[in-house]
This record gives C-alpha cells, sequence and structure tokens, in this order.
C-alpha cells in the first residue's frame, strides 16, 4: 500500500501540542531540546505552557509545529523501526511543512531546519506591516472562480489565490482593503460563507517579495541532501528530489499558491492510496478525505495516535 507523508502547516499549533510525546518517548525530549538548542529559545516550554499569543506568533509557530512533526518521525523509528525511506513514496508538507516534510526525509538537519524556519517567521512578519494585509477563506468556491474573484477586487492593489486547499476551500491574500472588497464580489456572486482569517500577515501573495529575498540568501547558504524519497513541492504540484529544484521552489513558496489539491491528487495519480498526517492537528486528514473521499487518511501526533498506527 503506497504511502505518502504530509506535514502540515500553520494554524495547527496549539499550547500543549508535543508535551504528551515528550514525556513518553525518549527520542521526542532530545528532539525538543535540540530545537530548543538550536535556536537558543525555550521553544517547547512555549509550546507546552504558552501563552497562546506568543505561540501563534510566526516566528514561533513555524519552527514549533516542524518540531512536533519531527518528534513524530523520530518516535515512529524508535518505537517501530518506521524509517521514512523504507516505508514512505513521498513527502509533501502545507507551506511551512513542506521544511518539516524535507528534514524528515534528510534533506535537511534538524537544527537547520528550525533555523531556517525562524528566519523564514520573522522574513514573513516582516515583510507588510501589521493591518496592511489580510487573508480570507473562500468556501464553496473553486479555484477558478475564487483567482477570478480575487483578480477583480485586486485594482491597483494585491489579491491572489493563496492556497487551492481542497474543493470549495480557496484561501485568498493581499491588501486588506481587496481581500475585503473580494469578499464583497463573493457574495454578490452567491458565495455567502466567505470569512476574514485570524492571521498576522498576508501570506503566499506578492506581498511577501521581501521575505522571499531573505530566503534566498539563507537558503542560498544551507547545505541541502536529496531527500530520501520525493517531495511533491507546494508551487509545482509535481514530484521532485532534485536539491537545486527544491531550493528554488522553497523561495518560490513565500510569493506563491499553495497547490494542495492538485498535489494530493498527483499522489493519487502516482497510486497513493494512504496518506499520514505527521504533526500538530488534524487538517490535511480532513482536507485529503474532501479531496477523495477513497483516499485512507490518519493523523498522528499524541502517543495513543502512534501506538494504535503501530499496531496496525
Amino acid at each position: 500500500m503506497p504511502v505518502a507523508l504530509v506535514f502540515p502547516g500553520q494554524g495547527s499549533q496549539a499550547v500543549g501540542m508535543g508535551q504528551e510525546l515528550a514525556r513518553a518517548f525518549a527520542p521526542a525530549r532530545m528532539l525538543f531540546e535540540e530545537v530548543d538548542e538550536a535556536l537558543h529559545q525555550h521553544l517547547s516550554r512555549l509550546m507546552w505552557e504558552g501563552p497562546e499569543g506568543e505561540l501563534t506568533l510566526t516566528e514561533n509557530a513555524q519552527p514549533a509545529l516542524m518540531a512536533v512533526s519531527l518528534a513524530v518521525t523520530r518516535t515512529l523509528e524508535s518505537e517501530g523501526g518506521w524509517r521514512v525511506p523504507e516505508r514512505a513514496s513521498f513527502v509533501a508538507g502545507h507551506s511551512l511543512g513542506e521544511y518539516s516534510a524535507l528534514a524528515a526525509a534528510g534533506t535537511f538537519a534538524t537544527a537547520q531546519a528550525a533555523r531556517l524556519l525562524k528566519l523564514r517567521g520573522q522574513a514573513m512578519q516582516k515583510a507588510v506591516p501589521s493591518g496592511i494585509g489580510a487573508m480570507a477563506a473562500l468556501l464553496g468556491v473553486g479555484f477558478d472562480e475564487a483567482r477570478d474573484i480575487a483578480a477583480a477586487a485586486a485594482g491597483e492593489q494585491v489579491c491572489a489565490a493563496a492556497n487551492d486547499n481542497a474543493p470549495g476551500q480557496v484561501v485568498i491574500s493581499g491588501h486588506k482593503e481587496a481581500v475585503e472588497r473580494a469578499l464583497g464580489i463573493a457574495a454578490e456572486r452567491g458565495f455567502k460563507r466567505s470569512v476574514m482569517l485570524p492571521v498576522s500577515a498576508p501570506f503566499h501573495c506578492s506581498l511577501m517579495r521581501p521575505a522571499a529575498e531573505t530566503m534566498a540568501k539563507a537558503l542560498a547558504e544551507a547545505p541541502m541532501r536529496a531527500p530520501s524519497v520525493p517531495l511533491v513541492a507546494n508551487v509545482s504540484a509535481e514530484e521532485t528530489a532534485d536539491p537545486i529544484e527544491i531550493r528554488g521552489l522553497l523561495i518560490e513558496q513565500v510569493t506563491a499558491t499553495v497547490r494542495w489539491r492538485e498535489s494530493v491528487l498527483l499522489l493519487r495519480a502516482r497510486g497513493v492510496d494512504r496518506l499520514v498526517e505527521i504533526g500538530a492537528g488534524k487538517v490535511l486528514a480532513g482536507l485529503a478525505r474532501r479531496i477523495d473521499k477513497d483516499l485512507a487518511a490518519v493523523s498522528l501526533g499524541t502517543p495513543a495516535d502512534i501506538e494504535t498506527f503501530l499496531k496496525g
């Protein structure tokens, strides 16, 4: 049964995430300590104790989510001998989750991935002053129509389709006024369930270009190995194992649409019939079922999840 490992993005964070893993499994505990040391920050304490507002900050949420994903990965290996190159056919990650996927597949060392995500979060937050940008979910809207709505709303500003998550779930991003106009246009066209999202910056649109430039410099200096299994990339919704290509895609990813729906469909076309979500929350497993109801999906984020999975 071909398996793809998928890694969650921002929005899946919650105070307490990973704490049960650290208590139950020494490899997970060591992973969190490794990330803390790499960042010169007690990130694990913030993850387990909060405050939630500080954990939600982009520069903290991104490495924190990666840490939980890699703690699960290490636990699978230590408890069940479940090694990524032997058990998975592909990896993929939603936005920041792409770094988690690449670290799990050996492209980045854990400490390096943590530092890159810390920088990525800081750069994305700095790219647009607070209050200037916004994001919104257009619900019940197809991707092509969402893109048309965003274009109609943009005017002289930026408004673009940022995340193609699943059928009927597209996120747009850009200048706050333009995003608000897009909600009005969506309502005029009969889509009444569109909502603004509580985010701190307009991710995955051209307003993030300064952050992309920052990541280009950082990634140019970052050693990268070929992943042990192919990555299905956000930007292309295609598979690759070429480190040079992956570096370029990670830079482009900062401003480009996350093509998650197409990525899952590509995995299905390659014969994958089971997705295993590695890390906090259950968002990607839920999206998988909306994309293809016949695709099996399971989420692993707690000791109980892992125990059940390894017995299966």
